[in-house]
Formats: structure tokens, sequence, C-alpha cells
């Protein structure tokens, strides 16, 4: 890939995905999205994959988010079309199959933190620098950030970030509740870490169902919601994996997944 490494197992079961345009703060351009878009959808079918870590290169940023200077000049098709793929992509990202997690540090603005939110949570460090500058530019965010950040932090803190188009540092950030954890500077990809491994120590399959009843439940009404909890549980309680949670828990070990 021109744009992006893989460490596969950088820790057994998490693989760490780097963008990989350090030079212009790991700008999205076209070739980063198409690259995005193959590799998450290969990794959703790899069986030995239980969390996937996500961060960016360099000492500087997460990611400026689009690469203005690729769109400077493009047409209204090109434009549309580019889009499309990144809503593809970020979308991918909010229902991959398996828990990821950003890993942030220095500037994440634009779609950088736009898909930071697609990500199941957030760990970022003291360096953080966050905006959704779009309306300064003359448009609006484009990868769900709006959406993403009310549910966040609330209506009224999203509409004053937004309006204003404020950059945030790591302290606000964790504060206003986008950042799940704020650690020190160039810890972000080491607590993310520990992080993936605890969640591997977890049943996969009820992690995976668990992903899915949070993230639909939030936009039913409680009932709807309850209704999904209770279609995971029941489906759950009939598996292999749960017996042997339990004989595990009475036998004082860890269990022995198997996904069945």
């Amino acid at each position: 890939m021109q744009t992006l490494l893989l460490e596969k197992d950088a820790v057994p079961g998490v693989s760490v995905l780097t963008f990989n345009r350090p030079e212009v703060l790991n700008a999205f351009n076209t070739a980063m999205w198409r690259e995005l878009w193959t590799l998450l959808r290969e990794l959703a079918y790899d069986t030995a994959l239980s969390c996937l870590v996500m961060r960016g290169a360099g000492a500087r940023a997460f990611s400026a988010g689009g690469d203005l200077k690729e769109r400077n000049g493009m047409s209204d098709a090109d434009w549309a079309a580019q889009h499309q793929l990144i809503e593809d992509v970020l979308l991918l990202i909010r229902d991959f199959p398996r828990p990821v997690i950003a890993a942030m540090h220095g500037i994440a603005h634009g779609g950088g933190i736009e898909l930071a939110l697609m990500c199941d949570f957030i760990i970022g460090d003291d360096t953080c620098d966050i905006a959704l500058p779009e309306i300064r530019r003359g448009f609006l965010p484009g990868g769900g950030g709006m959406q993403n950040l009310v549910r966040a932090i609330g209506l009224r803190k999203a509409k004053q970030a937004l309006y204003t188009g404020a950059r945030l540092n790591a302290r606000q950030a964790q504060e206003w509740g986008i950042l799940n954890e704020r650690v020190a500077a160039g810890a972000h990809l080491p607590r993310a870490l520990e992080l993936a491994r605890e969640i591997i120590r977890s049943a996969p399959m009820a992690v995976r169902a668990a992903k899915v009843a949070l993230q639909q439940g939030a936009d039913c009404d409680f009932r709807g919601g309850y209704a999904l909890d209770l279609a995971f549980h029941n489906m759950l309680v009939r598996s292999e994996d749960r017996l042997e949670g339990i004989r595990a828990f009475n036998e004082k070990r860890e269990p022995r997944w198997t996904q069945r």
C-alpha cells in the first residue's frame, strides 16, 4: 500500500493501521480512501482479528482531514465521486464487525476527527488539536461529524464547536466527551493497545453483538433498543462460548473461545 501501513498482531489478535502520509499531516487523498476501502473489507473477514487500532504516522498529526490541495480545482463530478467513496469507507469503520480504537495525537481536523468519531472510542494524548473547521471554508462536515459529535457531547456543545469551527485541546476534548481518555504525550498507542488486550479477553461473539446493540440501540427508543438487547442475549445464552465462559469462571482459568 502507498498510503497505509498495517501491522498485524501488534499484540496477538490486534492489528494497527497507520495513516502514512506524515509529510502532509496524514491528509486523506483519493488513493488513501481507496486503500482504506479495500483493506477494511479484507480485514472484516479476518477471523484472527479481534480488535483494530488506527493511528497517524509522524509526530504532528492523526490526520489533518481531506487533502485540499488535491481537491483544489476538482470538478463537481470528481468531488461527488470522491465523496461517495469517503462515505462508504466511514460507514465501513462504523459498522466494522470488531472494535475499532482511534489512537490520536496532534492535529485531528475535519475528516480526521470525523473518521475518529466513527471508531468505537478514542484515546488521545495531550498534544491533541481537534476541530471541524469546514464552516469557515463555506461548507459543512460531510463525514458524519455533526451527527457523531452531537451524540458524543450533546447538542449545545456541538453547536458551539460547529458554528465557530473552534479548535479544542486535549483537556477540552476529554471534558466534553470526545476523548474517552487523555494520556501523556506519546502514550496514546500504548494505552490503546492495553485496552485492546482487555477487549480480546472477552468473548468475540458477545463483543460483536454488543457493538451492534449499542450502536443501533442508541438510535432507537428504549423499548426498541431493549428488544435488540434481548434478541442478542437469547442467542448468546445458547452458544458454546457461554457454556465455556461459565466453566472457566468455576475452574478459575481464562476461557478458550471458539466463536460457536
